[in-house]
């Protein structure tokens, strides 16, 4: 297999997204195209802030080989991003991917080759076409997030504080 970036500890209780990245960025030109193409990394950064936002890991492959100089692709949380080299293609590092997991059930590929999602299935993984998966990706950062209320909010006024605004606005205790 070809180069690999940012080696995280594979956990498997958690829910695991594996991307064919071209495949992807097909599918997203297709869509948007009136908003121009995505680049290999600017897609990984994107792919990194959805990740984050759900709570999941994921992988990345690309077809090829990838820029020479790879440090783009530094530090991108919660994504692994591979090339499959020139031996290979991204569908068979995938596959190969889909039969290594211990956990297919917490698997979910993102391609929409036939192939992929065929052998996801066969390994009662979850298998989503790309544009599905890029139009929850959009859909899940544009929404809002929460605002967290303060403490106090729950807890109410301390005696002090009671105390305080009893004399601010002249109540008598």
């Amino acid at each position: 297999m070809g180069f690999c970036r940012q080696r995280t500890t594979n956990n498997e209780l958690r829910a695991m997204i594996i991307i064919d990245g071209h495949n992807l960025l097909h599918s997203i030109v297709k869509i948007e195209h009136e908003s121009g193409p995505i680049s290999d990394i600017q897609l990984c950064w994107v792919i990194s802030r959805y990740l984050k936002v759900v709570g999941e890991k994921g992988e990345i492959v690309f077809d090829g080989t990838g820029p020479r100089d790879k440090s783009q692709f530094d530090n991108i949380a919660n994504l692994e991003v591979f090339f499959a080299g020139l031996g290979s293609d991204a569908d068979t590092v995938i596959e190969n991917k889909i039969r290594a997991n211990t956990a297919p059930k917490r698997l979910s590929i993102v391609s929409s080759d036939r192939r992929l999602r065929d052998a996801a299935r066969t390994r009662k993984a979850t298998a989503l076409k790309s544009d599905v998966f890029w139009d929850n990706l959009q859909k899940q950062l544009r929404r809002k997030k929460p605002v967290k209320e303060p403490e106090a909010k729950r807890m109410g006024l301390s005696e002090s504080e009671t105390k305080q605004w009893l004399e601010f606005f002249g109540i008598e205790q």
